[in-house]
């Protein structure tokens, strides 16, 4: 009995040090890349980036792993020179004391290239991917894609110039931000499916909803006498939903603001672009 209560304790203190060491790594990481020039921080923290610390502090080969970060970079819209930037970021954290200040230099040359090749080539068959196959919904939230909702935008677009009214006249941009920047695993993506059933159960009269990003979802509806009153009222919803979870309840409230669509569809694109990684 002495020895299994041995045992069970140090089996403890190992989890716990192995947890401490996931977020102490997650932290300088993400600081080091955000000071090389991650341009949306709230967009940092995926779950493939846990699979990454998880792998770096067993000591495994990380090809696997960065593979897969490379494919959700893509497939959450950053460019290739941001995610291979990023890599470096996390090669000058794993090969770097903590210093004083907690300031890493990051060398975008030094990383081996064995692992950039990983990250590269995995987020190079995500985008092509994407273009191959270009689905209308996504898998996790069965929300609307980027692409989708760019062939609906068209369809607005052309609907406005028969009828000889502008798109800001007639539509309005909902779009609902979370900053999930202190958020970890299986929450990250709890939160999304809790905004998309809200979205679908507010929304529910023909508009277009769709997710831009990791913590993105927008929908585009008719400007009528009742689109204020029903964005108050997700933004409501989404808050309560959101306290079903320690981790999303803990952090800041969603954030609803409505996008004025521009005159033209090409300006209206770039618009969903910014959007996305907002």
């Amino acid at each position: 009995m002495t020895v299994r209560e041995a045992g069970s304790r140090a089996h403890r203190g190992d989890a716990e040090g192995t947890a401490h060491a996931l977020r102490v790594l997650r932290a300088r990481w993400r600081t080091a890349s955000i000071a090389a020039g991650w341009r949306f921080p709230s967009d940092w923290g995926l779950p493939e980036v846990d699979d990454v610390c998880s792998s770096a502090v067993r000591e495994a080969d990380l090809t696997a792993a960065l593979a897969g970060l490379g494919r959700a970079r893509a497939e959450s819209g950053a460019g290739l020179d941001e995610t291979l930037t990023d890599l470096a970021a996390l090669h000058a954290v794993l090969t770097t004391e903590d210093s004083r200040d907690g300031l890493i230099a990051t060398d975008p040359n030094a990383a081996p290239t064995q692992l950039l090749r990983a990250a590269a080539l995995a987020w190079a068959d995500a985008s092509c991917g994407e273009l191959r196959n270009a689905e209308t919904t996504e898998n996790l939230t069965s929300l609307s894609t980027h692409a989708y909702l760019r062939t609906r935008l068209g369809e607005v677009y052309r609907q406005a110039a028969r009828a000889g009214v502008p798109v800001s006249d007639t539509h309005a941009l909902l779009v609902v931000t979370l900053d999930l920047s202190s958020v970890t695993g299986w929450s990250r993506l709890m939160a999304m499916v809790l905004v998309a059933d809200v979205l679908r159960e507010v929304f529910d009269g023909g508009e277009s909803i769709a997710i831009l990003g990791p913590s993105v979802a927008v929908v585009l509806a008719e400007r009528d006498p009742f689109f204020g009153d029903r964005a108050l009222h997700a933004g409501w919803l989404v808050t309560e939903r959101l306290t079903v979870d320690p981790q999303l309840a803990s952090g800041q409230r969603p954030w609803l603001r409505v996008e004025r669509l521009p005159d033209a569809q090409e300006d209206a694109r770039a618009l969903l672009h910014r959007v996305s990684r907002a």
